[in-house]
C-alpha cells in the first residue's frame, strides 16, 4: 500500500479482541445486569459500567463481526479511508478477519505486532526473552504471522502499567530494537497515571527507540492538566486523542478521574495546535466494546467524521488542521523510514 492511498485514518481502533483484563466485578446488586443481553432497559447502565458487562467485553462473536462489517461499510460512505487495528498478544487478535473485512469493504486495515500488558499475557508469554520478542515482531512485519501472509504494519499497541512491568520494559526494549532496524512506526498505551506518558516514552526512548515515530495513546484519559499535556508534547511523540464518543465522566478502570467528553477532547487539541503542535496530533475512538457500535446503541465508527469533525470546525479548528489530524499525521508516521 503507498502512503498516498491512506486517506482518513483512525490510528487507534480495534475490530476483533476480548477485553476481559480489564473486567471490573459489577457491584451486588447488579449481579443479574452482568450477563445479561444488551437491551434499552440496561444500555445506561452498561454506558456507566461498561467493565462490569461481561457480554460487553467479549468484541469478536458473530454479532460483533456482522455489526462491525456494516459499520465499516458505514465509514468508508462517510469518506474513511484506514483503520489501525491495535490488537496485539494479549487481546486475541484476529487477522484473518482484518484480511476479509478489507476485502469486502475496501477499507484499508493495518494490524500491529507487540504485546499487551503484563496481566493479559499467558505464563509462557510472560517467560520471553527480549531477543524472541523481536523475532516474533520482525517476523510479523517482514513476512506474515500466524502463517497467514499477512504482515502487519504497525508495532503497537504496546500495553504498559503503572509502574512499568519488567514484562512490559522488556517489550519496549524489544520494540525499540525492531524500530531501529526497520524504521516501524510505533505506538504505545501507557499506565492510568499521569506520569506514565512521560515516563514510558522516557524508558523507550533511553533503550533506543525514536520517539518522533512513536505514538502515546490515550492522553484524553491521562493526562488532564494543560502545562503537563504542553510538557509531554514538547517530548516529540505524537500525542494521540482517541477515546472519542466517550460522554461518561464515570470512568471504572480510573474512578479517581473525570473521563472527559467529546467538547473537553476538542479544547486540549486546540491548546496543542496553538502551542505549535498540530503535526503531531492524531484522532481515533479506540473501539473496545460492543456498547459503542451502533447496532448495540452506541456511536460508531463514523463519529469523527459524522460528529466531532462538524464540532471541530465550529469551534475554530480549520479544514486544513482537520485534514492534518485525519490524513496528513497519520501517512507521515505510518510510513517506513
Amino acid at each position: 500500500m503507498k502512503p498516498e492511498d491512506l486517506g482518513v485514518t483512525l490510528t487507534h481502533e480495534h475490530l476483533s479482541m476480548v477485553f476481559d483484563v480489564a473486567h471490573v466485578p459489577a457491584d451486588a446488586k447488579d449481579a443479574e445486569k452482568a450477563n445479561s443481553s444488551i437491551t434499552l432497559e440496561n444500555l445506561g447502565w452498561i454506558r456507566h459500567n461498561p467493565f462490569s458487562h461481561k457480554p460487553n467485553l467479549v468484541f469478536n462473536d458473530q454479532k460483533t463481526e456482522t455489526a462491525i462489517h456494516e459499520e465499516m461499510e458505514m465509514f468508508k460512505k462517510n469518506g474513511g479511508g484506514t483503520i489501525v487495528e491495535n490488537t496485539t498478544n494479549g487481546l486475541q487478535r484476529n487477522v484473518t478477519f482484518m484480511k476479509e473485512l478489507a476485502q469486502k469493504t475496501g477499507v484499508n486495515i493495518i494490524a500491529g505486532t507487540g504485546y499487551y500488558v503484563a496481566a493479559a499475557q499467558s505464563a509462557l508469554t510472560l517467560s520471553m526473552k527480549q531477543e524472541e520478542m523481536e523475532l516474533v515482531m520482525t517476523r510479523e512485519i517482514t513476512e506474515g504471522c500466524e502463517d497467514t501472509g499477512i504482515r502487519c504494519g504497525i508495532i503497537g499497541e504496546l500495553g504498559c502499567s503503572w509502574p512499568l512491568h519488567s514484562f512490559e520494559k522488556t517489550v519496549l526494549r524489544a520494540a525499540a530494537n525492531v524500530q531501529q532496524q526497520l524504521g516501524a512506526p510505533v505506538i504505545i498505551h501507557p499506565g492510568r497515571d499521569p506520569r506514565a506518558p512521560y515516563e514510558t516514552l522516557r524508558y523507550f526512548q533511553e533503550n533506543g527507540g525514536d520517539v518522533t515515530r512513536t505514538v502515546m495513546s490515550h492522553l484524553d484519559r491521562t493526562i488532564f492538566d494543560q502545562s503537563e499535556l504542553l510538557e509531554f508534547a514538547s517530548q516529540g511523540s505524537y500525542c494521540e486523542f482517541d477515546m472519542f464518543g466517550i460522554e461518561t465522566a464515570h470512568y471504572q478502570l480510573n474512578p479517581a478521574v473525570d473521563m472527559p467528553n467529546d467538547g473537553q477532547r476538542i479544547r486540549m487539541i486546540s491548546q496543542l495546535v496553538d502551542e505549535g503542535y498540530a503535526e503531531r496530533v492524531l484522532l481515533a475512538h479506540d473501539m473496545y466494546s460492543k456498547h459503542r457500535l451502533v447496532k448495540f446503541g452506541g456511536h460508531g465508527y463514523s463519529h469523527i467524521l459524522q460528529n466531532v469533525v462538524p464540532m471541530m470546525l465550529t469551534r475554530g479548528i480549520s479544514q486544513q488542521l482537520v485534514d492534518q489530524f485525519l490524513i496528513n499525521n497519520p501517512k507521515r508516521w505510518l510510513t517506513f523510514k
